[in-house]
């Protein structure tokens, strides 16, 4: 029976693929940095709810040595753990911006660092890394979070190199919106530069009127799923209706051409001369 390590398991994408691969008969290490709150994974069979906070090596090291106690191997590690600021680049506070890329970028890091060691001995292994369609294709007022998911996408693509020879697959998961709290529960820059309060209002409203492709986080899991046991060197798994045509749009045309169609898509007003922004 293989073993999955998943982080960010208390709700949403995390939280389902738990539940796909324990019902797929997986020995599962559900993390989540407040396990006490969990209820219902604790109930189920070859599952071990344990306390991993990626900002904190401590709490990595001890999941994986109680993972290995339980269930004797690793086979399968998925990065999903991550979360958002929503704003302009100018108006975020510089914590936001370390804590975001400790988290979505750092974090990943150190608990594949922890878990490389196990991999490395036992000449096999997978890792997936949770990134975004936004680690491909970006969106207005959003830049920090592209800049963090981009990033994890590049680390991932060079990192899957280094770890054929072991016999350890390095994949990408880039989900696109999906029916999770994560949106809602992302954090928003302070407005404390009126000058770009029309351009994120703007931004904000064609993000939403187009969001329209929305996937279920069950779905996604099954993406991921799909990553850990296909046993082949594919590095990119796209997830959503939405991946699908924002990055079909980026292949298809020149790179202006996409350029302005993202533009038009999501700040027409502004392109149009129907508003300005104040200065």
């Amino acid at each position: 029976m293989k073993t999955v390590l998943i982080t960010g398991t208390s709700s949403g994408i995390g939280r389902a693929a738990v539940l796909t691969f324990q019902r797929e008969g997986w020995n599962v290490i559900a993390t989540m940095r407040s396990p006490e709150k969990e209820t219902e994974l604790h109930q189920l069979d070859n599952v071990l709810v344990t306390r991993l906070d990626v900002l904190d090596n401590a709490t990595i090291l001890n999941t994986v040595e109680q993972g290995l106690d339980r269930f004797g191997q690793i086979d399968v590690l998925v990065n999903n753990a991550g979360y958002a600021v929503f704003g302009t680049f100018e108006m975020t506070a510089e914590h936001q911006t370390q804590n975001m890329f400790d988290t979505n970028l750092f974090g990943p890091m150190r608990v594949l660092k922890a878990v490389l060691p196990h991999f490395r001995n036992q000449k096999s292994g997978t890792v997936i890394n949770i990134t975004s369609m936004g680690g491909r294709v970006t969106f207005p007022a959003c830049s920090l979070y592209h800049a963090t998911k981009f990033a994890l996408e590049g680390f991932t693509e060079s990192l899957a190199y280094e770890l054929l020879p072991f016999n350890i697959h390095a994949k990408i998961v880039e989900p696109g919106s999906t029916a999770t709290r994560f949106v809602e529960s992302a954090q928003v820059t302070q407005d404390t530069i009126t000058e770009y309060s029309e351009f994120v209002k703007i931004g904000f409203a064609n993000w939403a009127k187009n969001d329209t492709m929305t996937s279920t986080a069950e779905q996604i899991a099954a993406v991921i799923y799909t990553a850990a046991t296909d046993e082949n060197d594919r590095l990119r798994y796209k997830a959503g209706e939405d991946t699908q045509l924002y990055f079909q749009k980026r292949q298809s045309e020149n790179d202006q051409e996409y350029v302005d169609y993202m533009r038009q898509r999501f700040i027409p007003e502004l392109l149009n001369g129907s508003t300005t922004l104040s200065m």
